[in-house]
């Protein structure tokens, strides 16, 4: 299998699953510190979703972390099959998240004439905000697993 840039165990790879571990609590973080988050069905899809993406991405930042400590190569054909998946299953829910979040802010601050919720509305921004730069991260790293998968 090729050793190129974001591959698992390789400096770039964990760049970016820290990256995503960052953004993503970044977005529940400006997300729950609101009042009214709860009562949007789609900003509670955005927690869950970027939940399971912090979860998915620390997980896979400490496996890369721990390859780098070691020298280990992390090329094994299932490992990468078991990578793709579960990048390819989150990058999905993370866009549909961010998505169906934005959406709902864009409704709040252009459809209805501004958003009644006050300085809540600054913070529904930021968290769609991260929310899709944790997709973007996701989206390149999901990207690369499939590369290295075809590759092998």
């Amino acid at each position: 299998m090729k050793d190129f840039a974001g591959t698992p165990g390789t400096l770039t790879g964990l760049f970016l699953r820290m990256a995503q571990c960052c953004f993503a609590a970044g977005s529940i973080a400006s997300m729950v510190t609101t009042k009214t988050f709860f009562s949007i069905t789609a900003f509670c899809y955005l927690i869950a979703s970027m939940g399971l993406q912090l979860v998915w991405s620390f997980g896979l930042a400490s496996l890369d972390a721990y390859a780098l400590v070691r020298k280990k190569i992390l090329h094994n054909p299932v490992l990468v099959s078991l990578f793709v998946v579960g990048d390819w299953v989150t990058a999905t829910l993370s866009l549909a998240a961010a998505a169906s979040s934005a959406g709902v802010t864009v409704l709040y601050f252009g459809d209805l004439g501004g958003c009644s919720f006050g300085e809540e509305c600054t913070k529904f921004q930021m968290a769609v905000a991260l929310a899709f730069l944790s997709w973007i991260t996701i989206a390149i790293s999901s990207l690369i697993m499939f590369w290295l998968l075809a590759a092998s």
